[in-house]
């Protein structure tokens, strides 16, 4: 049965993606709507469900916080050194790093992968736990599809390399249900790792696309579209819980 749900998370990331595709000339509001479903997934997703799981404190503070930290400094430190490694090699001063972009696609891949795997042990719990799971992936993997996709592009990747991503955080997943009926994943680690990954998404977020998207488009509707996407993910959310 997980998997079988997984089929339509599957399907909800490649909407995400196609739907991030066809707005192109629209791109600031894209990137403004990218910015509010990422804050959304960060605060009101990531970070509760990360502090719940990964309980532990380290000289009194959680430690899915201490990762969350980490996770925002290790994203800032990856950048740099990226953008110092293209400078020297000629590229211009402000010049996005391709490199950044598929990393930061790989980590929405291994996110919508531990997505499957909380899937499928939710369904070995008992069927209302799997079904409430199931209705919380499946509806915010269409923003895993659309910031997939959106953050492959930003940073100067082609379309077939985000279209590569897109699939791949589409198939996660399945494989991450699919793996469960073999073991379980502990709940400590996941929570763990859901922390770090709140980091990274939320320093992309903040240092990136939200002021990419408001840079040459200062206007109304981009910040009405990342204000929309936030209350979103509450939505989804709420209705999930």
């Amino acid at each position: 049965m997980a998997v079988i749900v997984a089929l339509g998370a599957f399907l909800m990331t490649l909407a995400g993606g196609w739907a991030a595709q066809r707005v192109t000339d629209r791109r600031h509001l894209v990137l403004g709507l990218a910015g509010g479903l990422m804050l959304g997934v960060v605060g009101l997703d990531l970070l509760p469900e990360a502090l719940h799981a990964a309980g532990d404190e380290v000289f009194g503070v959680p430690l899915a916080l201490l990762l969350f930290v980490g996770g925002f400094l290790v994203a800032h430190v990856v950048e740099r050194l990226l953008a110092v490694r293209q400078a020297a090699h000629g590229a211009e001063d402000g010049t996005r790093v391709p490199q950044v972009g598929l990393t930061a696609a790989a980590a929405m891949v291994g996110h919508s992968l531990a997505d499957g795997v909380a899937l499928g042990a939710a369904f070995q719990v008992g069927g209302g736990m799997g079904v409430a799971v199931a209705l919380a992936v499946i509806t915010h993997d269409f923003a895993d599809g659309f910031n997939t996709y959106t953050l492959t592009r930003l940073y100067g990747n082609d379309r077939r390399k985000a279209l590569l991503m897109l699939f791949a955080d589409a198939v996660a997943p399945v494989v991450g249900a699919a793996s469960t009926l073999l073991f379980t994943l502990p709940e400590e680690p996941l929570g763990a790792y859901l922390g770090f990954f709140g980091g990274v998404l939320l320093y992309l977020a903040a240092a990136e696309i939200l002021p990419e998207a408001h840079h040459k488009h200062p206007a109304l509707s981009t910040l009405m579209c990342t204000v929309g996407g936030v209350a979103g993910i509450w939505l989804v959310v709420g209705i999930a819980d």
